[in-house]
């Protein structure tokens, strides 16, 4: 990224409309197409989170929330593997530098999207208000070496401000964002267009508005971590995920398809029937059909790793060979079974499950949990299952690579 050192915030009047299409508008020969994903992707959303049991979810959706962390920041070019991130939430740093500031930049990238998912952003994820503050919230979390950029041209450092919009010029790639003063009249059109939307339209203005926000780029660093963000709370808010699943591993799985895309969205109009604005509407239309694509990938490759059967037997081999080993009690992988059967597991009912005293069953169960594979709200809140980083590749195989040495 390139930058200039114009002292004040210039405006060169840029028109509003060198961004359009913000929208795949019902007149579209697009638009049908579009529409048919949507559907498909709310029906099949809403199924999955069904299917799963109500105690399930709070502990799938930690799970997912460092999958995603993982993978977006893998985007950025930033590999910090989920086992780091997990043990950077039980403050266990990496003795190296530069492996500590990774796990500090995972740990604030997830307490901004567990914020998300409380409901944070609900109803205004595409509002500057917003933006500012999911930037803001993640960027005051990061360790001073992480707040710095380099101009490639200058060599000059800068600063990362938390929630700041940029005072500069920029060059992203190819695209020349808008100059800085123009940076917040675009906003408020954006938010104009995408903070009030239909359910079809706010599913696919979740694509949409990713990639308007980057071509936007509001802030000096952070954009792409800002954008994902944001696509992720728009579908919280239209589909209600739940945080269950996220399209964050189909992006970095499919990088090289996710960027051009992105890029070629920022290619001007073909023709006269290339839409109406500034931009290629046929563009923004491959790189939303991209996006929703991968959303009903990623729901069913969640749908495949999480069927009961499946899950079942992966949780309870696992179980077994522990027993083994000596590693768990024996009848541990009852709990485990009923925990998965019902979804959680009121305390009291362990020693009647197990057949045995409430002291053994409080001993088992706290080794369950010493394992991080049982959690619970609270010393005397009912058990339910923990998805720990380090048997993802057990229990979850395929959700992210093996761990390097």
């Amino acid at each position: 990224m390139r930058t200039s050192s114009e002292a004040e915030f210039p405006d060169r009047g840029e028109p509003a409309g060198l961004f359009e299409p913000l929208l795949i508008g019902e007149g579209s020969r697009h638009r049908g197409g579009l529409t048919d994903l949507a559907v498909e992707l709310a029906a099949k959303s809403a199924g999955f989170r069904r299917s799963l049991p109500e105690g399930l979810l709070a502990a799938l959706a930690d799970l997912v929330r460092a999958m995603n962390c993982y993978y977006s920041n893998l985007i950025e070019g930033h590999d910090t593997h989920p086992v780091d991130i997990e043990r950077a939430l039980k403050n266990d740093y990496s003795a190296d530098a530069r492996k500590r500031d990774l796990q500090l930049e995972a740990r604030a990238h997830i307490a901004v999207q567990r914020w998300v998912d409380q409901g944070g952003l609900a109803g205004r994820a595409a509002s500057t208000e917003g933006l500012r503050e999911v930037h803001r919230r993640f960027v005051e979390l990061l360790p001073d070496d992480l707040l710095w950029i380099a101009s490639p041209r200058t060599g000059e450092r800068l600063r990362v401000e938390p929630g700041q919009l940029r005072g500069r010029d920029v060059e992203v790639g190819r695209h020349v964002p808008v100059s800085p003063g123009a940076v917040p009249r675009f906003l408020a059109r954006f938010e104009e267009a995408y903070g009030r939307l239909g359910r079809t339209d706010a599913i696919l203005a979740a694509a949409a508005a990713h990639h308007r926000l980057l071509w936007i780029h509001p802030f000096l660093d952070g954009n792409g971590r800002v954008a994902r963000l944001m696509s992720h709370a728009m579908l919280l808010d239209s589909l209600d995920t739940r945080g269950v699943w996220s399209v964050a591993r189909g992006l970095a799985r499919n990088v090289d398809a996710y960027k051009a895309g992105l890029a070629a969205c920022d290619l001007p109009r073909r023709n006269d029937l290339d839409g109406r604005g500034g931009l290629s509407e046929e563009a923004l239309a491959d790189f939303t059909r991209f996006f929703l694509e991968t959303c009903l990938d990623q729901i069913s490759f969640m749908e495949g790793l999480i069927e009961p059967n499946r899950l079942r037997a992966r949780v309870l081999m696992w179980a077994e060979e522990e027993i083994r080993m000596d590693e768990l009690p024996a009848k541990a992988g009852t709990i485990l079974e009923a925990v998965l059967y019902r979804g959680e597991l009121p305390r009291g009912d362990v020693a009647d499950l197990l057949g045995t005293t409430p002291r053994h069953a409080r001993r088992v169960v706290a080794v369950l949990t010493e394992k991080n594979v049982l959690a619970s709200a609270g010393p005397r809140d009912p058990l339910r299952l923990a998805f720990p980083a380090a048997l993802a590749s057990r229990w979850m195989p395929g959700l992210f690579p093996e761990r390097r040495t």
